[in-house]
C-alpha cells in the first residue's frame, strides 16, 4: 500500500475519541425552560393574549437537583407549584428587567398554585407515558385568581402543599449567598420576567412551563 493511501484511510476513519466527545457534550447539556402563556376570556374562550418565552434556571435549582439525587426523602417533593407576581416597585411594566439566576423568590408575589397536570414530552412535542428528559407543568388560574398586572413568575419547590403558606428565602433577592440552608425555605428553581399581562377577573390564565434537562 502506498503511503498516500495510508494517510487517506487514516483521515477517513472516525477518530477513536468521537463517541467520548458526544457523551461529554450530552453530559454538559444545560437544563432549559420555555413558557407558553394563554390568557382567555372566561365566558367566550376567546384568546386575549398568547406568548412563548424562555426562562432562567436559577442557581438554587442545581442544589435542589443534588438534594433529590442524594436522598429520596429530603426534600419531600420536586417542583410542585407556580407563582406569579407584580414585580418590584418602579419597574417599567412594559419592559421589566430580565430575571437572573441568583433570584430566590418573586419580588411581589400575587398568587401561587399547584399544577393541574404534569406530563413527559417526546422530541416531537407530544405527551408520552414513558419518562423523557422533557416535562410540561401546566397551571390554570381561574377568573378570580391572580387578578392584576403580572410581570413575573417562577417554578417552586415548596415546604407546604398549602398554597396559602408562603415561606420565601429572605432577603428575597439580595447578594447571592451559597451558604443559605435551603432546607428551611421554599426554593425557586426557574424565573421569568415579561411585559405586563393585565389579568382581569373575567379571564383565565393558563401557563405551560416546559423544562428540558
Amino acid at each position: 500500500m502506498k503511503i498516500g493511501e495510508v494517510f487517506r484511510r487514516a483521515e477517513e476513519r472516525p477518530p477513536a475519541f468521537t463517541m467520548r466527545h458526544v457523551c461529554a457534550d450530552n453530559f454538559r447539556r444545560k437544563p432549559k425552560g420555555e413558557v407558553f402563556i394563554t390568557l382567555r376570556d372566561g365566558r367566550t374562550g376567546e384568546v386575549q393574549d398568547e406568548r412563548h418565552l424562555d426562562n432562567i434556571v436559577t442557581l438554587d435549582a442545581s442544589i435542589q437537583i443534588a438534594r433529590l439525587l442524594k436522598n429520596n426523602v429530603e426534600p419531600r417533593s420536586g417542583i410542585n407549584a407556580l407563582a406569579v407576581g407584580a414585580g418590584q416597585v418602579g419597574w417599567n411594566l412594559q419592559s421589566p428587567p430580565a430575571a437572573t439566576n441568583t433570584q430566590r423568590s418573586l419580588w411581589s408575589e400575587i398568587a401561587r398554585k399547584t399544577f393541574s397536570n404534569t406530563q413527559f414530552i417526546n422530541a416531537g412535542g407530544l405527551p408520552v407515558a414513558i419518562p423523557t428528559n422533557v416535562v410540561d407543568y401546566t397551571t390554570t388560574f381561574a377568573e378570580a385568581e391572580a387578578v392584576g398586572p403580572l410581570v413575573e413568575m417562577g417554578l417552586l419547590c415548596t415546604l407546604s402543599t398549602n398554597m396559602s403558606v408562603r415561606n420565601p428565602v429572605l432577603p428575597p433577592n439580595g447578594a447571592y449567598d451559597s451558604t443559605v440552608d435551603l432546607t428551611n425555605f421554599d426554593v425557586q428553581c426557574n424565573s421569568l420576567n415579561f411585559a405586563v399581562i393585565n389579568k382581569p377577573a373575567t379571564s383565565t390564565l393558563t401557563i405551560v412551563w416546559r423544562l428540558t434537562t
